[in-house]
């Protein structure tokens, strides 16, 4: 699949749901769509997979780093993955935006 391909995918699981995913629910969805198990994606990531099913259930919040880093390792859209991390910062912040990223 094409990264380009792989970049929709996330607007395509925004349609799906009717509302804008967290960046938790996104991950996991990517991960269960590409068939990468928790524990894969966790060795990858050099995290414990508790931590990454905490990420994936909203419990933990994701650095901007480190969903940087997850786009890196999972091949998508650094800025997609960016963009889902802030929006979940100001949405706990109690505003209701999207976030969008362009190259500067």
């Amino acid at each position: 699949m094409s990264i380009k391909k792989k970049s929709t995918t996330i607007a395509i699981f925004d349609n799906i749901r009717g509302e804008s995913l967290s960046f938790g629910k996104m991950l996991e969805s990517i991960r269960k769509s590409d068939e990468i198990s928790q524990v894969e994606l966790a060795k990858k990531m050099k995290i414990s997979k508790a931590f990454l099913c905490d990420i994936e259930k909203s419990r933990r919040p994701v650095s901007l780093e480190k969903a940087i880093q997850f786009a890196k390792v999972l091949g998508y859209s650094e800025y997609q993955f960016v963009a889902k991390a802030l929006e979940d910062q100001v949405k706990n912040a109690g505003l209701k935006v999207n976030i969008v990223l362009e190259a500067a």
